[in-house]
């Protein structure tokens, strides 16, 4: 990222945490001068910035939702905040674009005369748990209060549908993480789609609890409780995956 000199000066403490992420760059006059970036022992780990890992340790200073929000507006990465960690989103392999866009195509096609509507990420949503905010890019979302969308085309609600596209580097994230904070923010319904096993797992949520829980494989039709009329047959969702 990018800041001026003037911006570190009166933030210095911010801009040294967002460095343990990613290096920050100093300009003057438009041209960098300088450059914040994390340090680490000769012997020491390589700093975490994966999906499956968090860019911070829990040794290291917390960072907050602001400073979060001021990293994401200053870098071209992508990155996603959950109780106060930091991940760093690597880009879908082809076979999960794919089966993203297949999938969406679906949910677009369902979508058609309907309030709700389905957005791809990256796209943020801002979920309290704990009373405390996270910011997190789901794969697909299905929005059914665009009421919730300011002037400014940010999303201030909170999605019926949440959809996740496995890959092992955020399987740990996707089926407990966010498991939880999908379920303690409100969201409705669940999808975890997993290529692997050709499997999508529904959870269904009610007053911060599961409420039911479906596997769909095979030949079967994947079929929402939340969402009228929403049910996508297995080997359509799963047909870019070959």
């Amino acid at each position: 990222m990018e800041v001026t000199s003037t911006e570190v000066q009166n933030n210095f403490g911010t801009y040294l945490k967002l460095a343990q992420v990613e290096e920050v760059f100093i300009t003057r006059n438009g041209k960098r001068i300088a450059v914040l970036r994390h340090w680490k022992e000769p012997n020491a780990d390589a700093p975490m910035a994966a999906e499956d890992k968090a860019a911070y340790q829990p040794e290291r200073p917390a960072i907050s939702a602001e400073e979060f929000r001021k990293l994401t507006e200053a870098s071209e990465a992508r990155y996603e905040y959950i109780a106060g960690e930091v991940y760093l989103l690597a880009s879908p392999s082809w076979e999960l674009q794919r089966i993203i866009l297949e999938i969406a195509h679906y949910l677009h096609e369902w979508s058609r005369g309907k309030k709700c509507k389905p957005v791809t990420a990256p796209f943020d949503v801002t979920l309290m748990k704990d009373e405390k905010e996270n910011i997190v890019q789901p794969d697909i979302v299905v929005v059914c209060d665009p009421e919730n969308i300011d002037e400014c085309g940010r999303y201030t609600g909170v999605p019926s549908l949440v959809v996740e596209v496995l890959s092992e580097a955020t399987r740990n994230k996707d089926m407990l993480k966010k498991l939880d904070l999908y379920m303690a923010g409100g969201v409705d319904e669940y999808w975890i789609v997993n290529p692997m096993n050709r499997e999508i797992y529904i959870y269904s949520f009610a007053a911060g609890e599961i409420q039911n829980y479906r596997v769909f494989k095979g030949a079967e039709t994947a079929a929402s409780e939340a969402l009228e009329e929403l049910a996508i047959p297995l080997a359509q969702g799963f047909a870019a995956a070959g």
